[in-house]
């Protein structure tokens, strides 16, 4: 499954209630049933969810997990918006 998002779309997914998304390289990902196994606690998690969290992602992991986790959190991509 393979969507296509607006980065309001996304915002709206903010907590674990509505999904929990946050996007990482225009990539978008779902955490809402990964927030408790993610080593660095839930918390950070809910801090950006619905968010682009790039920068915080970079930051403290690697390549290697986005790729062992990716494949099953993502849920799509975000849509480049029409500027008007």
């Amino acid at each position: 499954m393979s969507e296509s998002f607006t980065a309001k779309q996304v915002s709206e997914h903010n907590t674990v209630d509505n999904g929990l998304y946050i996007i990482i390289d225009s990539g978008v990902y779902a955490l809402k049933d990964f927030v408790d196994e993610h080593p660095g606690g839930a918390k950070i998690l809910k801090r950006v969810g619905g968010k682009d969290a790039s920068k915080q992602f970079w930051k403290y992991h690697n390549e290697s997990v986005l790729k062992k986790y990716g494949p099953k959190l993502k849920v799509g991509d975000v849509k480049e918006e029409a500027k008007l």
